[in-house]
């Protein structure tokens, strides 16, 4: 009889250590659990820790609270200047209301993936393609803003929504690269222009000061032959300025004796052409007297003409230098 109570108490101790393993549970800290009761979702939601339910009759659905990422795929759309571009984001979220996630929504991940994306393409339509590319703050707060407003009601809350790339096509990433290869030249060419317009005043500058003082221009001529030959350059192009010439011509004149000028005497108006200087004549070379024709032939055609001369003569061959005879 004792060995029958033992034994009852030692297998109703072990069906109990049986029901206790199946109604413990352990919550982890990023964690909440659901308690459904018989299909009713039972008091609140369980903390973090060990916790007990009714085996058979009790069900426990654990949430993580944990931030999602979740990539949205790459959406090809038409902005609203008309350029076909494709936009990939990422989606940052938490479940802030775990009963809400777990019984309003049959997927929470699903949903908001499906939100991220149709709210992506509408972004996209009503964007210009210079928002997408300089001004993406904007657009993420735009973003953000339509895929929080539902998934308020799904117990989600959105943290941040970042778009990640802006894919172009070919033809209009040359057409950008040669508008800012543009932009740049016109920027490079109004620096010039101010340097030009800036050098220019200093140089007027320097040239009323160089007129005041003409000694400073040939000062500065030495220093530019100075820097030139130290180049170690054989040949040295030395550019003498106009004023130089001036300033010498003024010198000279310093130097005269008198500065009138001597009177020439006045000629009388004539309306005649004047005489032509006689040029000495030159000598005429002689010719040398022309050697006599080698034939009447010859003597017919470089003499007067004698046709009755020439047709009385019997006809000759010419024979050339190289020995063919030549054809009348």
């Amino acid at each position: 009889m004792l060995e029958l109570v033992i034994t009852l108490i030692a297998v109703a101790g072990g069906l109990g250590l049986i029901c206790l393993a199946a109604a413990m549970r352990v919550i982890k800290q990023y964690e909440r659990g659901i308690l459904f009761r018989l299909g009713r979702i039972s008091g609140e939601p369980r903390p973090p820790g060990l916790t007990l339910i009714i085996p058979f009759v009790d069900r426990l659905h654990k949430m993580n609270m944990q931030i999602v990422t979740l990539p949205i795929p790459a959406q090809e759309g038409i902005t609203r200047d008309n350029v076909t571009v494709r936009v990939d984001a990422v989606v940052y979220f938490r479940v802030v209301e775990p009963t809400d996630a777990l019984v309003r929504v049959e997927d929470y991940r699903f949903a908001v993936s499906q939100m991220a994306q149709t709210s992506l393409r509408s972004i996209i339509g009503k964007s210009d393609l210079d928002d997408l590319l300089s001004n993406r703050e904007k657009l993420n707060e735009g973003l953000e803003l339509m895929i929080d407003s539902p998934a308020v009601g799904w117990g989600v809350q959105i943290d941040r929504v970042e778009i990640k790339d802006v894919s172009l096509p070919d033809t209009m990433k040359r057409s950008m690269a040669r508008q800012a290869e543009a932009d740049r030249e016109r920027r490079a060419r109004i620096i010039n222009a101010d340097a030009e317009y800036q050098a220019s005043k200093k140089l007027a500058q320097a040239a009323q000061q160089m007129a005041d003082t003409p000694t400073a221009l040939q000062l500065r001529l030495l220093q530019t032959v100075m820097a030139v030959s130290a180049e170690k350059n054989s040949t040295l192009v030395l550019p003498i300025p106009v004023e130089l010439l001036h300033f010498l011509e003024r010198g000279a004149r310093d130097g005269q004796p008198t500065d009138r000028k001597p009177e020439r005497p006045e000629q009388p108006e004539t309306h005649e052409k004047p005489e032509q200087p006689e040029t000495p004549e030159e000598p005429v070379p002689e010719i040398a007297p022309a050697q006599e024709p080698a034939s009447p032939y010859l003597d017919a055609l470089t003499g007067p003409p004698d046709l009755g001369a020439v047709l009385d003569q019997p006809q000759e061959r010419v024979t050339h230098a190289e020995g063919r005879p030549e054809q009348p």
